[in-house]
């Protein structure tokens, strides 16, 4: 079973993370796929545009912690990922030659929130919020956050949302202008 559905309608790419029972938590698997399907959908003449969302309720909470606890475990201390994984995710996002919208349904959170906010527009489902939850694991902020959320809600709410790790709703991130459109949940 793929991590990651590829489809391509009336010149629309949709893809579709697919870990719903992980609420699309980002493992190796996933971030390799999402690359591809980003390389893919950009090269593709057919793809006039990508839209980016999570199977099931949530957008992506990020990193896939399990997977490297178990890798801690197994004695593999694997700190190359931001490098390997998430840079050239981001980088992908951003320079996609075709309009990229993130269609967040559910919690996006961590890396998922900052893949988020990497594309060109972002359109939240009613139930949907957004977590920097950095903070909370000991973190300092990763995969462009730092660079884009000052860029899309100012200094002093971007600097709110990474120290204070609180969750921003779909209404609160429409007026702090994180999100260009809030949507019914089922019309997402």
């Amino acid at each position: 079973m793929s991590v990651l559905r590829y489809e391509v309608a009336a010149g629309v790419a949709t893809l579709t993370m697919d870990r719903p029972e992980a609420l699309n938590a980002l493992t190796v698997e996933l971030k390799v796929a999402l690359l591809e399907a980003l390389q893919r959908a950009g090269s593709d003449q057919a793809v006039r545009a990508v839209v980016l969302t999570g199977a099931g309720r949530g957008f992506c909470v990020g990193q896939d912690l399990r997977e490297h606890a178990d890798g801690l475990a197994a004695g593999d201390l694997d700190l190359s990922t931001v490098a390997e994984h998430y840079n050239p995710l981001i980088e992908a996002l951003a320079t996609l030659p075709k309009p990229v919208i993130a269609a967040v349904n559910g919690a996006a959170a961590g890396a998922g929130a900052s893949i988020a906010f990497a594309c060109d527009v972002r359109v939240a489902a009613a139930d949907a919020s957004f977590l920097m939850a950095f903070a909370r694991v000991g973190l300092g902020p990763d995969s462009g956050a730092s660079w884009t959320l000052p860029r899309l809600v100012g200094h002093g709410r971007a600097a709110a949302m990474l120290m204070l790790a609180g969750p921003v709703p779909a209404a609160q991130a429409l007026e702090m202008g994180l999100v260009s459109a809030v949507v019914p949940t089922e019309a997402l």
